[in-house]
């Protein structure tokens, strides 16, 4: 039986496997560096406390996912836990599963995510409302309306992000909720990034969009289609998006497959024409060994793989590009406090009156923090204690070995809960406890060498039994669905025995795919 080690237990990964064990009869040997599968998309369990590790949704238009997602997880149907806990309406399903009694099911949540600037809540995405346009005032709400026609008028070169986001919502819309969050976010100006990032976070949104949306609905027009940022409803596990992989590990090995953890790639072996025979990997213990293999699929940094590659493997250009790819590292201070200094001022009832927020966008310039979650609000299952406390992450983005992330976990938990206290969200004495959770390369960038990646791209493909899947194994900023999807066709292209990988790279960058297979957004990360 022929063997497709897999480098990652994230959401390609665990994919990879599942998909070569349904549809192949090649043996699937996961390789995961940690002791826990879900990746990027694991949850994190802090004395009975769930953190979902930058907030994942689980939507999608890809038809393929939904079904993996589907015959994974169920769907729960019976809301009584939704009445008791929030006291609002739950969509029914028709498979009757009662989450009451059963762990494993995905419960239907809404979307409601609000931008914090200038201590008062905007929508998010950006939308028309009256309250809105009281927060912005009209002179500010004049010049982003004449910006917006000016930028129609005249369309900017896409070379950058900042091209691309002035093209989309004007100047004036641009500098008022765009450029400061995105420099908190990628540590530089959205001049100095490319455009890619927007064509594929952003994609069809603009502020034409936000106008669309708003007249549709006050006259009732039914969307034929709708963009996913405007999405309003996601799927969601129970216990966090970890659960769901947790579930999809254990099916990966009921079915045969093999996941071993604390395995760390430190080296590939193969012949002198580029074919992969064996992976060397490095154990906690310092022990190493080679695994051999057929077929690899590598979800692991581009860096990182490029590094462990036969130095004649790689042209001199691609391996400095590789060497110097850019990432943005990730921190969460996970708080929990008995109570949020911010009411809500909500048509959405919630326990306890705090806001109805899954995640909030700090705009605030004086604080680092980017993004706030309220876990009790992803799910009522996530906090141990709902009724009387309120579970927050903090999420900021930093680089490995800056002053953030060297921080000591006490001090950062400090930090963080005062930024909060600063902006007006968090009382003073309100933390009962707290958790940090460090993530690295958490985040492929696009700056700096990235522009010459096509280089690095193009050795990878000169080597015949490798597959890159997955946000870091082709270093592109995918939703959760994206990297599924990457995984289910890299497995098809292999079954299909069809050398050029061009479709495998495509997922998740042309339009038609994404609107009629993958436009759906897994994660907001």
């Amino acid at each position: 039986m022929k063997k497709a080690v897999i480098i990652g237990a994230g959401p390609a990964g665990l994919t990879a496997a599942y998909e070569l064990l349904k549809k192949t009869d090649i043996h699937p040997i996961i390789l995961e560096q940690s002791n826990a599968t879900g990746g990027l998309s694991r949850t994190v369990n802090f004395a009975g406390n769930r953190m979902d590790i930058g907030g994942h949704r689980f939507f999608t238009k890809s038809e393929p996912v939904k079904a993996l997602w589907k015959s994974i997880m169920p769907l729960a149907s019976a809301p009584a836990w939704d009445d008791r806990l929030l006291q609002r309406e739950c969509p029914t399903f028709a498979d009757g599963v009662d989450p009451e009694q059963d762990d494993h099911v995905f419960l239907l949540r809404s979307r409601i995510s609000r931008i914090y600037y200038l201590r008062q809540f905007f929508s998010y995405p950006v939308s028309l409302s009256l309250r809105t346009l009281r927060g912005l005032g009209g002179r500010r709400v004049s010049r982003i309306l004449l910006s917006y026609l000016s930028a129609c008028l005249k369309k900017r070169d896409e070379k950058t992000l900042e091209d691309f986001m002035i093209n989309r919502f004007g100047r004036e819309l641009y500098r008022t909720f765009f450029e400061s969050y995105t420099e908190k976010v990628w540590g530089r100006s959205p001049s100095q990034i490319g455009a890619n990032w927007g064509s594929q976070r952003i994609k069809g949104v603009s502020l034409l969009g936000v106008i669309r949306d708003f007249l549709d609905r006050r006259l009732g027009i039914q969307q034929k289609k709708q963009e996913t940022s405007l999405i309003e409803q996601f799927f969601y596990p129970k216990f966090g998006p970890g659960e769901f992989f947790e579930d999809l590990a254990a099916e990966v090995e009921r079915l045969g497959g093999e996941i071993r953890y604390q395995q760390q790639v430190v080296g590939i072996e193969g012949s002198p024409d580029r074919h992969i025979t064996g992976l060397r990997v490095k154990r906690t213990d310092g022990t190493c060994e080679t695994v051999p293999a057929d077929f690899v699929f590598s979800s692991m940094p581009v860096k990182d793989l490029c590094a462990a590659m036969p130095v004649d493997w790689l042209p001199d250009k691609a391996r400095a590009v590789a060497e110097t790819l850019p990432y943005r590292d990730f921190m969460t201070a996970g708080l929990l406090v008995n109570r949020l200094a911010l009411k809500n001022n909500t048509q959405h009832k919630t326990v306890n009156g705090i806001v109805p927020d899954c995640w909030i966008y700090i705009q605030e310039p004086e604080v680092k923090i980017g993004r706030l979650q309220v876990f009790n609000n992803w799910s009522p299952y996530l906090v141990e204690d709902p009724m009387h406390t309120v579970w927050i992450g903090l999420e900021y983005f930093c680089a490995e070995g800056d002053a953030l992330w060297s921080m000591p976990d006490e001090a950062f938990l400090s930090f963080a809960a005062g930024e909060l206290e600063k902006i007006g969200i968090l009382a003073p004495h309100a933390v009962i406890k707290g958790h940090v959770v460090r993530v690295q390369k958490a985040y492929p960038a696009y700056y700096g060498s990235y522009s010459e990646f096509p280089v690095v791209r193009k050795a990878l493909d000169a080597v015949d039994n490798l597959y890159c899947i997955g946000r870091n194994g082709q270093h592109r900023y995918n939703n959760m669905d994206h990297s599924m999807l990457t995984a289910m066709e890299a497995v098809r292209l292999l079954k299909d025995g069809i050398a050029d990988r061009t479709s495998l790279w495509k997922v998740n960058t042309e339009s038609d795919y994404q609107e009629e297979a993958s436009a759906g957004e897994g994660e907001c990360s």
